[in-house]
């Protein structure tokens, strides 16, 4: 199976966007404390979490044939040393576009921490620190959960489906487990107020 060292060169080679790079690590981090919660191979949940949008900025256009994800899928069937159960769980969150339905606990955990970690950074962004170490209560992060306008292109249902989908509590379990993880990593996600607003 890659490694992690391996996947993260095959990830920065592909990635060059920061915004996406830290977008990628806060789902591996986040896949990693599901699969420490489900008992799992800690390992390959954060791969598949790190791998899972690798081929997003050379190929954004998601209707071509050669977009995000085939192209990734097809690269990384191609190097041969990448899991089935890790090409499924990427091709599964795109299930829209791909047909492979999240069918194993882990492709369902993909689903359901990937735009859930979006819309946490978008909202430790919006904080006058721009620190998610700062988000203290889950509280905050619901308000703008009830907010439509903001991070309007969040799929909401997506999120609370998915969390369904695992058997977990989308506040009282999901988003406190995916924002702990996110904020264990917080200088890695540059969500540590390092670029706080002096203004």
């Amino acid at each position: 199976m890659m490694n992690r060292e391996e996947a993260w060169q095959l990830v920065t080679e592909w990635t060059k966007s920061e915004s996406l790079l830290h977008h990628m690590l806060a789902v591996e981090a986040a896949m990693r404390a599901y699969a420490r919660h489900f008992g799992e191979d800690e390992e390959k949940w954060g791969i598949t979490g790190l791998l899972h949008d690798f081929d997003y900025e050379r190929h954004p256009d998601m209707t071509a044939a050669d977009g995000h994800p085939f192209t990734g899928l097809r690269v990384l069937r191609e190097r041969g040393n990448v899991d089935d159960d890790i090409i499924d769980a990427i091709a599964a969150h795109a299930s829209e576009r791909t047909g492979v339905m999240p069918e194993s606990l882990m492709a369902r955990t993909l689903v359901a921490v990937d735009e859930l970690t979006g819309f946490l950074t978008a909202v430790a962004l919006v904080r006058p620190t721009r620190d998610i170490r700062d988000i203290t209560k889950v509280k905050s992060v619901r308000n703008k959960w009830k907010d439509r306008s903001f991070a309007a292109a969040v799929n909401r249902e997506e999120i609370e489906h998915a969390a369904e989908q695992l058997g977990v509590d989308l506040w009282e379990e999901h988003v406190p487990r995916v924002l702990e993880a996110m904020q264990a990593i917080a200088e890695d996600l540059a969500l540590d107020g390092r670029r706080a607003d002096p203004a």
